[in-house]
């Protein structure tokens, strides 16, 4: 192998050095945040990660389990009821945050991919919660795919999107779209790193260096 290529190291050594630059190890995992991080509003984050995490391991127990565990099984009944809890709480967390960072207007600073990728999580995330309630194989999962199969064919989309089928349905809750979230997620969270928390609107930056004293400004003069 020539020097030349040694040093190179091919695609795969540009790809590493280019992602080192972008987020080295200091700026991925910091162990210092700024002052103002001492807010509520940027905690709503993290815990909406949180009940991501227990939201897809639940639902994962429960796919493995299948529909007669979680309704007949206490403990399925119990991991059923920890997912739909953890969803709950992950909606509502990630609706505090979602709104939070609006009214903070958080595409400041080139962080507007940050938020567009913040809010199409969202809107993947109510149609991965609408595919859950209607694979719950119940009369309430019922009732919801008759009326949702209604609405679709209204506006012409119900045969594309099957509502009454529930193996369709299944694909879509358990594989498609937590892959789109996840990957979401993972995007959101490296922009964020990259860009940085969004300040709050009325924070100073301190200069970077102090002002020079006015005897030292007159003896200058």
């Amino acid at each position: 192998m020539s020097g030349e290529g040694a040093a190179g190291g091919g695609w795969t050594g540009a790809l590493r050095r280019r992602a080192t630059r972008a987020l080295p190890p200091d700026k991925l995992l910091p162990d210092a945040q700024p002052a103002y991080m001492a807010s509520w509003i940027y905690v709503f984050g993290v815990l909406t990660l949180a009940a991501l995490m227990i939201v897809l391991v639940s639902g994962g127990v429960l796919a493995l389990k299948g529909p007669a565990w979680w309704h007949v099984s206490g403990t399925g009944r119990y991991v059923n009821s920890l997912h739909l809890w953890s969803v709950e709480l992950f909606m509502f967390f990630m609706v505090v945050h979602l709104w939070g960072k609006f009214f903070m207007a958080a595409w400041r600073g080139r962080r507007a991919l940050t938020w567009v990728t913040g809010v199409v999580c969202f809107l993947v995330a109510i149609g991965t919660a609408f595919t859950g309630y209607l694979v719950q194989q119940n009369f309430d999962s019922q009732w919801i795919a008759g009326q949702a199969k209604d609405g679709l064919n209204s506006v012409g989309i119900g045969a594309f999107f099957n509502v009454l089928d529930f193996g369709q349905m299944l694909m879509w809750h358990i594989l498609l779209l937590p892959f789109a979230l996840g990957a979401l997620t993972a995007w959101h969270v490296l922009l964020v790193r990259l860009r940085g928390i969004v300040p709050p609107i009325d924070a100073t930056t301190p200069p970077a260096t102090p002002p020079a004293p006015a005897a030292t400004r007159e003896a200058a003069g």
